[in-house]
């Protein structure tokens, strides 16, 4: 065995070794059905502490040929399919952290040379035969491998654009490492000597013009995770098995890190969920990894609508992003959805693929942005807050009139950024309004299925506001009456979703007149039962 050819399967042990452990041994299922096929390219981003690494390191320990993982895999999910031993530990293997790579030389230009040199000192160790002193790449180590002795490898390279994001304005650095990566995977020879490759980082494979530097590869990202979807993170059913075991309340759990939409998969940070689950504190885990120093550079950016975005989804509502001129790297940003987009794949936004919507996926995430704006003193934040201060003392006040002028004010300031005569643009005017409510509620849950339909927008209070705070249940209407909207909610029984809710709640319906660009407001208390006016 080596460290980075055939190695053993200690890395994967230590995730085996830790207190909450979760079988994703089902990744192995499809890499097994790709194997020495054209799927058998594959490149697997996700944000930081999403188990690249985890993942990486069980791909090693399954196909190593540096090791027996049999007792390791024995009764994990991967051992009940028909293939298990059939490909258990039969690999030459070469696993690469470029990360580690990269902090082990003096001067980044050097990383492909050092990576070269290690690679191939090991590779001649095995096949000493094969490998007589002029070959001096890793390619051409690889092909000759093949044609003497038929024997296929497996690569794995994990954190494979730490050289795209932490030398972003070396070119040269950049150029020598996509053309070794070139060099490793593209082309009719490749394919002679990979029975499979896969890479792992946070950014989808950097676009050189229009396509990828590694067109062969399928990309399966936040934005298109394909079937990879349920081993990005932990899903919800995981989460609500993890929560029963450690005594958690899984409706709290969801409101803190649920968000992120994968194909048919709600899927959680795994970092912060173990963390909770451990710590028994709900907070930002995030910060502990990934700081917001990390995101200021990105949405303090110079393009017309990015602010606002923000701003937009920092109250609760989700906007639109193109995420197709990304060139999937950190410099080539030429307006506000390559910095959205940018966002999405280090997990700051989640991405909704049916809508083509991004949005702040959880009250994690969403403190982490409000961190980073207020410390960077946003004009278009503070411009903001008082006066949602404002608005939401008026409705706790179920002052009507007042709250209609609030939000007709919020409308009228908008007009330059939102469509003012479009439906969508009251409830994005609406979540604007109340922005201030994030200090004491979760974010606004929309179209929350209620009784016999579907609210507009519900706002319930964190544990430790509520009892000082009432939930709110709004409705919007266009072009009717406020009352017709308060009749709705009470008709339709939209509180009835919240029922597990034992705090205050007020029904308030706001209409807006198109014709006269007037709003208006109802608020009323809601009664449970047995309760009098």
């Amino acid at each position: 065995m080596g460290r980075f050819v055939n190695p053993d399967n200690s890395a994967f042990q230590v995730a085996l070794n830790s207190e909450i452990y979760v079988d994703k041994t089902g990744l192995l299922s499809y890499t097994n059905k790709v194997l020495d096929t054209i799927q058998g390219y594959i490149c697997n981003s996700r944000p930081r502490r999403f188990g690249k690494s985890f993942a990486a390191n069980m791909l090693a320990a399954y196909y190593s040929k540096g090791c027996d993982s049999r007792k390791m895999f024995s009764g994990l999910a991967i051992s009940q399919t028909a293939d298990f031993e059939k490909h258990l530990n039969q690999y030459d293997v070469i696993h690469l952290d470029i990360q580690w790579f990269l902090s082990n030389v003096s001067d980044p230009e050097q990383i492909v040379a050092y990576i070269t040199e290690c690679t191939l000192a090991e590779l001649r160790t095995i096949y000493a035969d094969q490998l007589p002193p002029e070959v001096s790449t890793v390619p051409d180590a690889l092909s000759r491998i093949k044609e003497a002795t038929g024997q296929k490898f497996v690569i794995i390279i994990d954190e494979w654009d730490v050289l795209i994001r932490d030398e972003a304005s070396n070119q040269k650095i950049q150029d020598d490492y996509i053309n070794f990566l070139r060099g490793m995977f593209k082309g009719t020879e490749p394919t002679k000597y990979i029975q499979l490759a896969f890479l792992t980082g946070i950014l989808p494979i950097k676009k050189l013009k229009t396509q990828s530097a590694l067109n062969n590869f399928h990309q399966y990202s936040m934005l298109n995770p394909g079937p990879l979807a349920s081993y990005i993170g932990f899903t919800e059913d995981e989460v609500s098995a993890l929560c029963q075991k450690y005594g958690q309340n899984f409706e709290e759990v969801r409101r803190w890190y649920d968000g992120y939409l994968l194909g048919n998969y709600h899927v959680y940070n795994p970092n912060a969920v173990t963390s909770l689950l451990l710590d028994g504190t709900f907070q930002s885990y995030w910060s502990e990894t990934s700081t917001y120093d990390s995101m200021v550079p990105f949405i303090n950016m110079d393009f017309d609508g990015l602010k606002t975005a923000i701003l937009e989804m920092l109250s609760g509502a989700a906007v639109p992003v193109m995420v197709t001129s990304f060139k999937n790297d950190m410099v080539s940003f030429v307006n506000k959805d390559d910095v959205l987009t940018l966002l999405i794949h280090l997990g700051y936004l989640a991405y909704n693929q049916q809508t083509q919507m991004a949005y702040i996926p959880n009250e994690e995430i969403r403190r982490e942005f409000l961190t980073a704006v207020t410390s960077n003193h946003w004009n278009e934040l503070f411009a903001f807050q008082q006066e949602s201060a404002d608005l939401l003392d008026a409705t706790l006040d179920m002052d009507e009139n007042a709250v209609a002028a609030g939000i007709e004010k919020v409308h009228e300031e908008y007009t330059s950024v939102i469509q003012y005569h479009n439906e969508n643009s009251l409830s994005c005017v609406l979540t604007i309004a109340y922005l201030s409510t994030m200090q004491y509620y979760f974010k606004p849950i929309r179209e929350l299925p209620t009784g016999r339909g579907f609210s507009d927008f519900v706002f319930l209070p964190k544990p430790e506001y509520r009892y000082d705070f009432p939930a709110l249940v709004v409705e919007l209407k266009w072009n009717k009456n406020a009352k017709t909207a308060l009749d709705q909610i009470k008709r339709q029984h939209y509180p009835a979703s919240i029922a597990s809710y034992t705090g205050d709640i007020l029904l308030v319906g706001v209409n807006y007149d198109k014709k006269t660009k007037v709003h208006e407001c109802r608020i009323e208390k809601y009664l449970k039962s047995g309760e009098k006016d």
